[in-house]
């Protein structure tokens, strides 16, 4: 007989990596019968949640963020701190698949004993992030991470749905192409540098009493890495000293609310129950018999008699 959800909880709570790894799975179903035990799965593990540094690393593909993540995890895990990396793939849009190959670019962290490393397929979510990568900080940070990484996708400007869930964001962005000695020549990584300090001096910065900033690192070599993270972690003792991180994570849990009402929404739309009236209004609109406005507008009212009436589409 599978464990109870609440049964789940607690093991995971105890610090069962296989607990946690079951809940994962859980939380990243599709199938109805698993939506109200992944609910209680999250009711009882939220109370023991919240407590850790949330880090976004994103940039685009071939930048770096898997082995600037190991460096970084490694260094982490051998002080003694918990770590928990969220990797999210691109899925194809043919097959629906992933490739999930994060755990092989970090071989040597997921072998350690204070790292998790868990690859998710982001599946039809914009925004670089699975929809389930929430529900997986918080059972993270259940099971007792301290740091919890979410690497994006890694796919372009689209990538904004992880600044809704973290406490910081790190953009990793590759200089430029060209051998080492074409580097050396032009001191490109000195001329990166500046034009990027340049360019987000006209920016808005997220938190105004922290200018981003910008280094050069190299994950290869070790360089700037621990200078990185003590900047990290000193800019999100500020955000907590000063309130502001409690701001930002009451603010992302409103913003998480409606982005689930609007998946709700959006999947009632696409039921069985719906589906005779939205196959029709798409072919009217198509056809050019109706304007789009308008069939937006009838499944709306569908959408209310529907719930209003316990079912009935139209």
């Amino acid at each position: 007989m599978p464990p109870t959800p609440e049964d789940l909880a607690r093991a995971l709570r105890a610090g069962d990596r296989r607990a946690l790894a079951r809940a994962i799975t859980l939380v990243e179903s599709t199938r109805p019968d698993h939506r109200e035990a992944a609910d209680r799965l999250l009711r009882a593990c939220l109370p023991a949640a919240g407590g850790a540094f949330r880090l976004a690393v994103s940039g685009p593909p071939g930048a770096g963020k898997s082995t600037l993540i190991e460096t970084l995890g490694l260094m982490l895990v051998e002080r003694g701190t918990r770590l928990a990396v969220l990797a999210v793939d691109p899925s194809s849009s043919v097959s629906g698949g992933s490739i999930l190959g994060d755990k092989t670019r970090m071989g040597e962290l997921v072998r350690h004993e204070h790292a998790y490393v868990r690859p998710t397929p982001a599946g039809t979510t914009l925004g670089g992030v699975a929809r389930s990568t929430r529900d997986s900080i918080v059972l993270c940070e259940a099971h007792g991470a301290e740091v919890v990484i979410v690497e994006t996708v890694g796919v372009g400007q689209s990538e904004t749905a992880v600044s809704g869930m973290t406490d910081l964001f790190l953009l990793v962005a590759s200089p430029a192409g060209g051998d080492d000695l074409q580097g050396i020549k032009r001191g490109i990584m000195e001329l990166a540098v500046g034009e990027y300090r340049t360019a987000l001096r006209l920016l808005q910065p997220r938190h105004p009493e922290l200018p981003p900033l910008v280094t050069a690192v190299s994950a290869r070599t070790g360089a700037g890495m621990a200078e990185l993270w003590d900047e990290l972690a000193a800019r999100r003792r500020a955000l907590a000293s000063g309130g502001a991180l409690a701001r930002l994570r009451a603010q992302q849990a409103r913003g998480w609310m409606w982005d689930e009402v609007r998946a709700e929404v959006l999947a009632l739309l696409r039921g069985p129950r719906l589906a005779d009236l939205t196959a029709d209004l798409e072919r009217r609109v198509a056809e050019g018999t109706l304007p789009p406005r308008a069939a937006a507008g009838e499944v709306v009212n569908a959408l209310a008699r529907q719930e209003a009436g316990g079912g009935e589409g139209a």
